[in-house]
C-alpha cells in the first residue's frame, strides 16, 4: 500500500509526462502474462514510450492536473497507460501490433495532443506511417523529378551511342 505522499509523487510525475507527451495509449491488459507484459515494455521503451499501470483514480488526478478531460474510471478493465512524448503514433502501433497477436490485450481509448480519441481513432492512428517513413517518402518525392531528369539526359546519350554504332556496324 502507497502512502499519500507516495501517491502524490506518482500522480506529479504522471501529470508532468501528460503534458510533455504528443500522446497517450490507453489498454486493458487483464488476463497479460508477464512474459507477453515484459515484451510490451521492451517494445514500447525501444521506441521511447513509458508504460505505467495505475488506478484510475491515480489516472483521473493526473489528467486533470495536466489540463486534460477525460475520465479514466468510463474506460473498461485494468488500465495500463502509454505515454509517448516522440511520436505521435508509435505508441498506438506498437500496442496494437501485440493486441493483433494476444486477445488479452485491448487498446480502450487514448489521447492525442488534449483531445480524447475513441478505440477507432486509436486504431486509425496505429494505421499511420511513421515520421522515419514520411521522410523516406517525402525525400523519394522530391528526388524522383532529378532522376527523371537524369534519365532522360541519360537517354539521348544512349540514343546518339546506338545511332554511331550502327553507323560503324554498317562500314
Amino acid at each position: 500500500m502507497q502512502t499519500k505522499q507516495q501517491k502524490e509523487v506518482i500522480i506529479k510525475e504522471l501529470a508532468e509526462k501528460l503534458k510533455n507527451s504528443k500522446a497517450v495509449v490507453f489498454s486493458d491488459y487483464k488476463g497479460l502474462k508477464v512474459k507477453d507484459m515484459t515484451v510490451l515494455r521492451r517494445d514500447l521503451r525501444a521506441e521511447g514510450v513509458d508504460l505505467k499501470v495505475l488506478k484510475k483514480t491515480l489516472i483521473n488526478i493526473a489528467l486533470k492536473d495536466a489540463g486534460i478531460e477525460m475520465d479514466a474510471k468510463a474506460l473498461e478493465g485494468q488500465v495500463a497507460i502509454a505515454i509517448s512524448s516522440k511520436d505521435e503514433v508509435a505508441a498506438a502501433k506498437i500496442i496494437a501490433k501485440l493486441a493483433k497477436v494476444n486477445e488479452n490485450l485491448k487498446i480502450v481509448g487514448g489521447i492525442l495532443g488534449t483531445k480524447e480519441l475513441s478505440i477507432a481513432e486509436v486504431d486509425a492512428l496505429a494505421k499511420l506511417p511513421s515520421k522515419e517513413e514520411l521522410l523516406a517518402k517525402l525525400v523519394w518525392t522530391l528526388n524522383a523529378p532529378v532522376s527523371g531528369f537524369v534519365n532522360v539526359l541519360a537517354g539521348n546519350m544512349r540514343g546518339f551511342v546506338t545511332a554511331l554504332q550502327a553507323i560503324a556496324d554498317k562500314k
